[in-house]
């Protein structure tokens, strides 16, 4: 069998704590200071380099900065590429420069006493600067909103009267969740772990295993809630997918497996199950038998184009995708995506579905998940594999969107007629 190749682009399992643009002032570095290497940084970005990797290099190499200033720094980098258009709009420019005197215009912060020259401060605004932010910057609504030109009228069609809302929600930090293991605890257990751990949580009312962080997001890894698997990190958006999906017992195959954050989220749903993790890319899955471990679930991992144990009750494709649903957690893919990159994207989600037919019983699930808000990945690939496939029927599909207060996602479910 011929495995699925082409770039992945998946929703962020591990659910970072990216706060919103800000310039605290505990740690050795001074706000001018942190100001400076964000630019430093956002220039790299913006060169072509990952975010994490740039990020990460920094770090290492900047000695004298503390967890305070790390965090910092990564919060104003994040901040500016979720409002790259914007802030650059605003800034007058499209460098990290621009893009952080933008920033700071956006929230009507004067910019002389961070760009000074004093010290690590970025230099001192220019004339030209200067007299940038004494005029009016008139912006159309897809630059107010960090549209990119060539994705309005499909974001549009797909959001409908929502686009402008959802667009705006994109320009936040997105909330940090964590799934309760109610294999071995209950929400208010999970809660009350955390808790004792200084770690404030509340209830999210549409879907029984989450919790919302809502004090001390960054402690979540580190706290023994965490590592004894009473709780993983996961979008609520994510978990109410998972808690759609039809199992009661049986074999379960996680095609796409990635982390395998939907799996363990499975299998707290319902331990009587097996299940079976495939990944076209192997190093993907490379966390997951110590993530199983931890949650005290035992998963089978199978080699690439190889899978073994078919017929499966449930086969979950948590196929690659434009990443457009979470980009406020992973604002980059907003700007590297291209029609290109989409139309490869569709060509290999379409593959996957065919691929996946044949390991699904008689009377199985087939499941297509995406955490994208695009038509064209979702219902439209569902309109698109039934008519290929004229054996099959849609029995339900339900769409997820930052307003529903997670990530954006889309759940098809497919059974043979």
């Amino acid at each position: 069998m011929a495995r699925a190749t082409g770039p992945s682009i998946r929703p962020a399992e591990r659910n970072r704590d990216d706060q919103s643009c800000d310039f605290p002032a505990r740690g050795a570095m001074t706000p001018g200071a942190r100001v400076a290497a964000a630019i430093e940084v956002l220039d790299a970005v913006l060169a072509g380099a990952s975010a994490e990797q740039v990020l990460t290099n920094w770090a290492r190499k900047s000695r004298f900065a503390g967890s305070g200033d790390r965090a910092g720094v990564r919060d104003l980098v994040f901040d500016a590429l979720r409002h790259r258009r914007s802030y650059g709009a605003l800034g007058q420019g499209t460098d990290g420069r621009a893009l952080m005197l933008g920033a700071l215009r956006a929230r009507n912060t004067a910019p002389g006493p961070l760009f000074s020259g004093i010290g690590h401060a970025p230099a001192p605004l220019t004339g030209a600067e200067t007299a940038q932010f004494e005029r009016p910057v008139e912006m159309p609504e897809a630059v107010a909103l960090d549209c990119p030109d060539w994705l309005e009228d499909a974001l549009r069609g797909s959001l409908g009267a929502d686009f402008k809302a959802v667009m705006q929600a994109l320009q936040q930090r997105a909330p940090v969740f964590v799934r309760a293991n109610l294999a071995r605890t209950t929400r208010a257990g999970a809660q009350a772990a955390l808790l004792a751990e200084g770690i404030g949580t509340r209830p999210v009312d549409w879907v029984n295993s989450a919790l919302e962080v809502i004090e001390n997001a960054r402690k979540v890894q580190a706290s023994a809630a965490f590592r004894s698997g009473l709780v993983d990190l996961q979008d609520a958006a994510s978990q109410a997918v998972v808690a759609a999906l039809p199992i009661t017992g049986g074999r379960v195959l996680d095609y796409c497996a990635g982390g395998g954050g939907k799996t363990l989220a499975l299998a707290a749903q319902d331990p009587r199950a097996r299940f079976f993790a495939h990944d076209a890319n192997p190093g993907r899955m490379r966390d997951l038998p110590a993530r199983a471990a931890r949650a005290g679930v035992e998963v089978t991992l199978l080699a690439p184009g190889k899978v073994s144990g078919a017929p499966f009750d449930l086969v979950v494709l948590d196929v690659p995708c434009s990443g457009s649903g979470s980009w406020r957690r992973a604002p980059q893919g907003k700007w590297d995506l291209t029609p290109g990159r989409l139309r490869e994207l569709v060509a290999v989600q379409a593959k996957i579905l065919d691929q996946a037919v044949e390991f699904v019983s008689e009377n199985g699930t087939l499941a297509y998940i995406t955490c994208s808000l695009l038509d064209a990945e979702n219902v439209e690939q569902a309109q698109a594999f039934v008519a290929r496939h004229p054996g099959w029927a849609l029995s339900s599909s339900r769409r997820l969107t930052p307003l529903d207060g997670g990530d954006g996602f889309f759940l098809a479910l497919f059974k043979r007629i």
